[in-house]
């Protein structure tokens, strides 16, 4: 008898602990089944609110109107300043014969400013030249004859307007600045308004 009351003590300390157990289950159970709910009903709200978003229709894409704001000064293309101002098919490169820092880059802009193409400014040979000189390299009388009016130079003048052409330079005219390029009323206006 004694065997029994032991089995039966043991058996009932058995099941006490499964009760024990089983109600600690029940609860991490219940919780664990209430996150899941949660996440679950967080994952519907999302899937609904995504497919809501990319299945909407009704706007009408004949409504839709776009306007770019006007700019009163809008920059012209280069061919429309090309258009106004068409740069001359004259070739020229610009001398410094005198000696004085950045001549020859003021008159190239100077010549410019009259549509002429300088392709070149640089120093002389030397620094020596006190006349100004206009020297044709291939024998273009009419693009001599603009460069020299630009100047204000008479055509004719021998001392000031040479011809010399030379096939090795690749320019139709040598302009060499010399000391008395201030005294040339064109230059001298055009230096006057540049800072």
């Amino acid at each position: 008898m004694a065997k029994k009351s032991r089995w039966r003590s043991s058996h009932f300390t058995t099941s006490k602990t499964r009760k024990h157990s089983t109600g600690k289950h029940t609860i991490k159970n219940t919780l664990m089944n209430s996150f899941i709910g949660i996440l679950s009903l967080l994952l519907i709200a999302f899937i609904y609110s995504f497919s809501k978003k990319y299945t909407q229709t009704g706007v009408s894409m004949n409504s839709i109107q776009v306007t770019f704001p006007s700019f009163p000064d809008q920059p012209k293309l280069a061919a429309e300043i090309y258009e106004q101002n068409p740069i001359l098919d004259i070739e020229i490169e610009v001398l410094n014969g005198c000696g004085k820092n950045g001549l020859a880059g003021e008159i190239s802009e100077f010549l410019r400013s009259n549509q002429f193409d300088v392709v070149r400014s640089e120093d002389a040979d030397h620094f020596g030249y006190i006349r100004t000189l206009l020297i044709s390299r291939n024998g273009n009388y009419e693009a001599l004859k603009l460069v020299t009016s630009s100047l204000g130079f008479d055509i004719e003048d021998k001392s000031r307007v040479l011809i010399q052409p030379d096939e090795t330079i690749d320019v139709d005219i040598t302009l060499i600045v010399g000391k008395d390029y201030v005294s040339i009323e064109p230059i001298s206006d055009f230096l006057s308004t540049q800072f």
